[in-house]
């Protein structure tokens, strides 16, 4: 395991998880509700700058690593899967808008590992709707953290909105790279049945 600067960080970020929940358990008389929502949101956006940091210090220092290819996504998905969860619980967000986003998660990360073994994940990078997607669900999730009015904005119904338009993009973009991947898997299926 290469250990560098944008592997540390991504390092960092897995365990900025366990503090990120932490918090909402805290008593109250340690921190406020609202102090909670404070601290739980800087944590998430502390997160997000750091996942966008540490891919360009990758490219940028020349530190690109199969390593740390892998655990970048899984530290950025647990992370949105862990904010997601205590939305939930908090009852600031649907279940329903958790289990797609999460399901989505799961299902492409699984169809990206499944084309990189048969040598054909260019066919599942990274698409514009997919970069849409994380840019709605990175916004909708600390502003539904911080649950609260900021300036003249009412984050709350922002956050509401964003959320929802998060897991139309989400259905959207799973729809896309699977559409992308169905003629291997065809084939894949075919041959298979043939053998």
């Amino acid at each position: 395991m290469p250990l560098n600067i944008p592997n540390t960080l991504t390092w960092a970020r897995i365990a900025l998880i366990p503090i990120f929940v932490g918090v909402f358990y805290l008593p109250d008389g340690a921190l406020s509700v609202a102090q909670k929502n404070l601290v739980s949101t800087a944590i998430f956006v502390i997160a997000a700058v750091t996942d966008w940091f540490d891919g360009y210090l990758a490219r940028s220092l020349g530190q690109t690593s199969a390593f740390g290819a892998f655990l970048d996504p899984v530290a950025d998905k647990l992370m949105v899967a862990a904010a997601l969860i205590l939305l939930v619980q908090l009852g600031r967000a649907d279940a329903l808008i958790a289990v797609i986003i999460i399901g989505r998660e799961i299902t492409i990360s699984a169809l990206r590992e499944w084309m990189a073994q048969v040598g054909q994940s260019a066919s599942v990078a990274v698409a514009y709707v997919g970069k849409l997607k994380t840019a709605a669900q990175m916004t909708a999730i600390p502003m539904l953290l911080y649950n609260a009015p900021f300036l003249t904005l009412d984050m709350r119904v922002f956050g509401n909105v964003l959320i929802y338009v998060a897991a139309a993009l989400t259905l959207w973009s799973m729809g896309y790279y699977l559409h992308r991947a169905m003629p291997l898997l065809r084939e894949h299926g075919e041959a298979k049945k043939g053998g």
